[in-house]
């Protein structure tokens, strides 16, 4: 059986800031990420700004529209461990 190796918090990122630090690296308005992933633009300025949880549903489709990995959308700011 393989050893689990814990993960470590680098910083302090809601998953409402990354969606934005994301969408704002690949030069996407909040109105564009809405076409790409079919989300409310009211709705994707709510997880930005913490009003609205971003939940796994909508963290699969926004990690699609914005070519990431959903977790880290959900989990930012952690890292793998060194193996102990």
């Amino acid at each position: 059986m393989r050893k689990l190796i814990p993960a470590k918090k680098r910083i302090d990122v809601t998953p409402g800031e990354s969606v934005r630090i994301i969408r704002a690296l690949q030069g996407l308005s909040q109105t564009q990420l809405s076409a790409l992933c079919g989300l409310p633009q009211p709705t994707i300025s709510s997880i930005e700004n913490g009003r609205v949880n971003l939940g796994v549903e909508r963290a699969k489709v926004l990690g699609t529209a914005l070519h990431c990995h959903p977790a880290v959308l959900v989990f930012p700011g952690w890292q793998l461990g060194s193996a102990a």
